[in-house]
């Protein structure tokens, strides 16, 4: 599955541009193909240290603590603020619960974002500060919530995303959500996304800095919540699966760990060797953390990304 050949295919790399302010990339048709030397191809050499490092996010970001609590903060301070119907439950588990941020008419298109933590941390209060970007251009946003390894499988929390895209489908218009949907995720809910793709309420993907095989998940510390088997890593793993014909962005940070950003190329490099539509979109300088602040300004290239998807 690992391997350090090229790809073939056109890429969009974002720039951040001089004339918009600080921290919003911008899209730039330069065609890019580097990949990094990638730590799985010796992962048997590896030690146990060395493997976890090499899905570490936190620890590769050396102020990852200080953006998060940004972030947190912010979407604290949104989330009791914007127009909004909190705590809906779609299902009977306690994270069973959705957050809806109406636009002004029930037939905008609705921006439904999955949080990350890889499957196991974070919850989506913690990400409101994200509605702001699409909401800026008549959009809608909802934010589900979802059960958390290892009091859930992952087997249970993929079946999670289209139950409550099954609610949404029911209950979105009563509460002025009716558009076309568009699924998005970061981290964890970046493959989440990839695996609900196929939901009939999604009309397009746009997955943010994923891990798409799961079977290096299993050799680090990560999988001591997860405890992952082989029959999930195989029926749960985008890139062992096959492809969607859904148009599916696939975006990542050129200053990530290389598994994720080789995971994104490659899933995409799939998708194209089956027809599949979606780009390919490295955002130029952002990390984990920063390449949110592209879905989460209103000029950030992931919010042109998901506008552009419904074309």
């Amino acid at each position: 599955m690992f391997n350090s050949s090229g790809i073939h295919g056109r890429q969009i790399t974002a720039k951040v541009s001089r004339d918009m302010p600080a921290g919003v990339p911008m899209a730039d048709d330069t065609p890019s193909e580097h990949r990094p030397f990638d730590p799985r191809t010796k992962w048997a050499e590896l030690s146990q240290a060395e493997r976890d490092a090499a899905y570490d996010n936190n620890g590769a970001v050396k102020n990852s603590a200080a953006l998060i609590a940004e972030r947190n903060e912010a979407s604290a301070r949104l989330r009791g603020t914007l127009k909004s119907r909190l705590d809906l439950p779609y299902g009977t588990r306690a994270n069973n619960k959705i957050d809806l941020y109406p636009a002004s008419t029930p037939d905008a298109p609705c921006l439904v974002f999955v949080h990350g933590g890889y499957w196991q941390r974070n919850s989506r209060e913690l990400f409101a500060m994200l509605v702001e970007g699409v909401a800026a251009h008549g959009w809608s946003v909802a934010i589900p919530g979802y059960s958390l390894a290892p009091e859930a499988s992952l087997n249970d929390i993929v079946a999670e995303i289209p139950r409550a895209l099954d609610w949404l489908a029911a209950h979105g218009p009563s509460y002025g959500i009716a558009g076309p949907v568009v699924l998005s995720g970061w981290s964890a809910g970046a493959h989440l996304v990839a695996m609900a793709l196929d939901h009939p309420r999604v009309h397009a993907g746009l997955a943010i800095s994923g891990v798409y095989d799961l079977a290096p998940i299993r050799d680090t510390g990560l999988n001591n919540a997860l405890k992952l088997t082989d029959e999930e890593i195989a029926r749960l793993s985008p890139l062992r699966l096959p492809v969607t014909q859904k148009r599916l962005d696939i975006a990542y940070g050129s200053n990530e760990l290389p598994a994720l950003v080789l995971d994104s190329i490659d899933l995409h490099a799939k998708r194209a060797a089956a027809n599949a539509p979606g780009r390919l979109i490295p955002v130029a300088g952002a990390d984990h953390f920063t390449i949110l602040e592209a879905l989460r300004r209103p000029e950030g290239v992931l919010v042109d990304a998901a506008r552009r998807a419904l074309g």
